[in-house]
């Protein structure tokens, strides 16, 4: 395996070069932030597009020639005695595969916005907080130091609470907003701590020095577990893990194209990039890896069995990708690090082109999201239909398409980890076909439910709306063979092959962690019994919603105490709203009434009362009268004299 690389020489390339890949998103950000008033939909999309269309464009030329690891230092930036932190980006295997992944998956969503936003009366504003969303990402996995990360990953959390509440005159949608934004503050406490603590352990936070560094200790030393562990606090509210998830879901009052783009394709998986870029310091944290592992299956099967009652399109997908979200923290768990990163391509793939087909589907039905109004769509919405089920197949692990691939391999290092992780994960990939399948035959199959009018209305979606469902219909069908199953030969595993100088201090710290031991037939027998959990998942969806023709129950209608149980999804809201948002509203009235009225006020009116009085007796001195003055004067003579005199 080839050693990773870092020239003193620096870049191989122009500085301009890489300034201009999270410049030129930015620059279509200030002229729709701008201008939005005096531009078109189409023209502030198609500057929008065009814009991550020319990162897109560099980051491919980077990616073509690339033959080793650098790192690009833009200024100073920092200088604080000891503490030095340039302003640079790290070019590299996973910053390479980030920028592709962010601006190609970007790119086709900006051009499916145009067709989706075009009536909206704020569209050159919502091209502009996309820009700026893409360019905040770029400089997250650009960044060659966590503090470059931590403004990047700042710039995400801003951004998808302006998009997630955009439509700002319902107060259900800011509601929404601010849910995000507060509980993504929880992790990134946790991730400024660790940052601290990495600053503290190593005197630097450059990447290449830290890890240099923490390569030469021991593995299961408690400073390097803290810092994991308050590093692991922020990946689990920016990716939606148990128990920070409960944002995701609400997210999805934002537009369509906001869910496809910022909470499946990108923004929730920074949390899995940043575990990936420091594997080093998680290797030598077993203990966090365990917990990583558990939660990661936990939030799997969780999300899983919420999913499985919901009626809503959207709500469905995003329970749907903090169960996704979950596998990939479970393969970082049992350090199957590029196989995490494997999943986070394919996933971007098929999530966001199902959250794009949901969003036709919706244009279609005149802005109704909900399952029960739907049904029969395949006539009426053709490309929608195939896409979309190219994508359920995607994410079922139906061999070819690109979900099998990955989850597969997540479920054979979970396999060789722990036998009850692989029985959770077993189990999850069941129930997803089991509810993915469960929405397409609801929206796609039997008869039609809606209004006569929805009916009346119901088309197919403009180009600029199914051309990206294509073309991402066509990755999520042949994304997999990036990294062909084990038992195919390790030289056909190319993302693996690729990414593997990065693990080169992690493979040397456990070696005995790295690579696949079971043999063939194992590695068969387990593809078996994935593809027979999703086939069967699937089976059971035909017979339920096809066969039988049952319909989720309507609101009103009784339920079972496990129906209602996962159609309020545990009353986890319910449950965080009576223990942590009441309390706290109730300690902030009481601070109010008795601190702040009665305390605070006082102090800071009496104050002013004390000025004000003073001042009303001043008054009496200046009475506009020179002989007054004149008198005061002698006055004050005589009396500095008098001191003067008694003094001596």
């Amino acid at each position: 395996m080839q050693e990773t690389v870092i020239p003193a020489a620096g870049a191989p390339y122009s500085t301009f070069l890489y300034v201009l890949i999270p410049l030129l998103p930015f620059l279509g950000f200030l002229i729709n932030g701008l201008l939005n008033r005096k531009l078109s939909g189409t023209v502030a999309g198609a500057i929008s597009s065009l814009a991550v269309l020319g990162s897109f464009a560099i980051s491919v030329f980077l990616f073509l020639n690339f033959q080793y690891q650098y790192t690009v230092t833009l200024f100073d930036w920092i200088s604080v005695g000891s503490m030095q932190i340039p302003f640079s980006y790290q070019i590299d295997q996973l910053s390479l595969i980030m920028l592709l992944l962010v601006t190609g998956v970007g790119f086709l969503i900006h051009v499916y916005s145009i067709g989706y936003m075009h009536h909206d009366e704020n569209v050159g504003k919502f091209f502009s907080f996309l820009n700026l969303f893409v360019f905040s990402m770029l400089v997250l996995v650009l960044g060659a130091n966590f503090v470059i990360l931590f403004i990047g990953w700042e710039g995400v959390g801003l951004c998808s609470y302006l998009l997630i509440g955009f439509w700002n005159k319902n107060t259900a949608y800011n509601n929404a907003a601010k849910k995000a934004f507060i509980i993504n503050r929880v992790g990134d406490l946790g991730f400024l701590l660790g940052i601290f603590l990495i600053y503290l352990t190593f005197d630097s936070v450059q990447y290449a020095e830290v890890f240099q560094k923490a390569s030469t200790l021991q593995i299961g030393t408690g400073v390097v577990t803290a810092i994991t562990l308050l590093l692991f606090v922020g990946a689990t509210g920016k990716s939606a893990q148990l128990p920070l998830y409960t944002w995701l879901p609400d997210a999805m009052a934002g537009p369509t194209p906001v869910s496809a783009l910022i909470h499946a394709a990108t923004m929730v998986t920074a949390g899995i990039y940043m575990i990936l870029r420091a594997n080093v310091l998680f290797t030598l944290a077993p203990e966090t890896l365990e917990v990583i592992a558990i939660i990661g299956a936990a939030t799997a099967l969780f999300a899983a069995t919420i999913g499985l009652a919901q009626n809503d399109i959207k709500k469905v997908l995003a329970y749907s990708t903090v169960s996704q979200l979950g596998y990939m923290f479970l393969a970082l768990g049992v350090m199957g690090y590029s196989t995490s990163l494997f999943h986070v391509l394919t996933h971007a793939f098929f999530k966001a082109l199902m959250f794009l087909g949901a969003g036709s589907v919706i244009h279609a039905m005149s802005n109704e999201q909900d399952m029960r109004r739907m049904g029969g769509l395949r006539k009426a919405l053709p490309i929608t239909f195939i896409t979309f089920f190219i994508g359920c197949l995607a994410i079922a692990g139906i061999p070819p398409f690109s979900g099998f691939f990955s989850k597969d391999e997540i479920l054979l290092h979970a396999f060789e980890h722990s036998k009850v992780l692989y029985a959770v994960g077993l189990f999850t990939a069941f129930l997803t076909a089991f509810y993915m399948f469960r929405l397409l035959f609801l929206t796609f199959f039997g008869e039609f439910r809606g209004t006569e009018e929805q009916k009346h209305h119901l088309h197919e979606s403009p180009a600029s709306m199914t051309l990206p469902l294509i073309v991402l219909a066509i990755l999520a069908a042949v994304g997999g063979f990036m990294n062909a199953p084990f038992f195919l030969g390790e030289e056909n595993a190319y993302l693996s092959n690729f990414l593997a100088p990065l693990f080169t201090y992690s493979k040397q710290l456990n070696p005995a962690a790295f690579g696949v031991h079971a043999d063939h037939a194992t590695e068969l027998m387990l593809i078996g019994l994935s593809v027979g959990a999703g086939v069967l998942g699937i089976i059971l969806a035909y017979v339920q919603y096809v066969s039988r023709g049952v319909r989720p129950v309507e609101d009103g209608q009784s339920r079972n105490f496990l129906e209602n149980l996962i159609y309020h999804k545990y009353y986890i809201d319910e449950l965080y709203n009576a223990l942590i948002v009441r309390p706290i509203m109730w300690l902030s009235r009481g601070l109010f009434r008795y601190v702040e009225n009665g305390v605070i006020d006082p102090i800071v009116n009496g104050f002013g009362r004390l000025t004000m009085g003073g001042g009303q007796l001043l008054r009496y001195v200046q009475t506009g009268s020179v002989e007054t003055y004149l008198i005061l004067m002698v006055v004050g003579i005589v009396l500095v004299m008098a001191l003067n005199f008694v003094k001596f």
